[in-house]
């Protein structure tokens, strides 16, 4: 039995591939929408809610896994230590499959190690501020001293969830881009334009990411961007194909 983390597209397409490939497989999502996107592989077995480590220890234990593959998103370095040390403890095999970084040549790309600088960076470059980094560090910015003059877009994924978050946050209608990716260069131009995008903030978060598009997209307008590198973390192995992921199921 394979456990896969896959909060991530291609976690998720990872877990599928390892699954179509003769593997039993167990994926884990926190949200609705993961296990709903899941539920295309058929006889996967999905666990929908958030582990701890003691959690995942005894998921472990109780269920034969013998490889952990973890395919959780770039920057979630809690998720990445919990199931780490879990497999530690539970005798498990434990492998990363890390999306590749991409390296862009702009000079306007603004290089920041963490959230909060990320906030600080952007008000130093323009009043109006694009967030394109997903939902769950926009309190951040919005409650950043450095922002309080200047005006946010997030661009976010229409979920139900998600909307209510911004709508706590104080968030409007206005200031809300609820939309799925992926996005091209052209959709990307057009938004930016459209609400007047001075300054672009993003995370490295690979192809799959789009991270390519919106700095290509940014190029063409002109604009800065923030790019808030991925943390530095050692991970026990690291793969970066789902073909490495797959020959290192077999030889277990």
């Amino acid at each position: 039995m394979i456990f896969v983390i896959a909060g991530t597209e291609d976690g998720r397409e990872l877990a599928g591939f390892l699954l179509n490939n003769g593997f039993e497989v167990t994926a884990s999502v926190i949200s609705d929408y993961g296990k709903t996107l899941l539920l295309q592989y058929n006889g996967i077995k999905i666990i929908n809610k958030k582990l701890d480590e003691n959690e995942l220890v005894e998921l472990l234990l109780n269920n034969n896994i013998k490889v952990l593959v973890d395919a959780s998103h770039p920057y979630a370095v809690n998720i990445s230590q919990n199931a780490m040390t879990a497999c530690h403890r539970a005798n498990v095999y434990y492998i990363r499959y890390e999306r590749e970084s991409l390296s862009m040549n702009y000079d306007k790309i603004f290089h920041v190690d963490n959230y909060e600088s990320a906030a600080i960076k952007a008000s130093q470059l323009g009043k109006n501020i694009f967030l394109t980094i997903g939902s769950r560090n926009l309190k951040i910015f919005v409650d950043s001293p450095a922002l309080k003059n200047c005006n946010l877009i997030a661009r976010i994924l229409p979920t139900a969830e998600v909307l209510t978050l911004c709508e706590s946050l104080g968030l409007t209608p206005k200031n809300i881009v609820a939309m799925q990716g992926a996005f091209s260069v052209e959709l990307n131009i057009e938004l930016f334009k459209h609400y007047g995008a001075e300054v672009i903030v993003s995370k490295d978060s690979g192809q799959i990411g789009g991270v390519d598009t919106k700095i290509i997209a940014a190029e063409k307008l002109n604009l800065p961007v923030v790019l808030i590198d991925r943390p530095k973390f050692h991970y026990d192995n690291v793969v970066s194909t789902f073909e490495d992921v797959l020959k290192f199921c077999n030889q277990i």
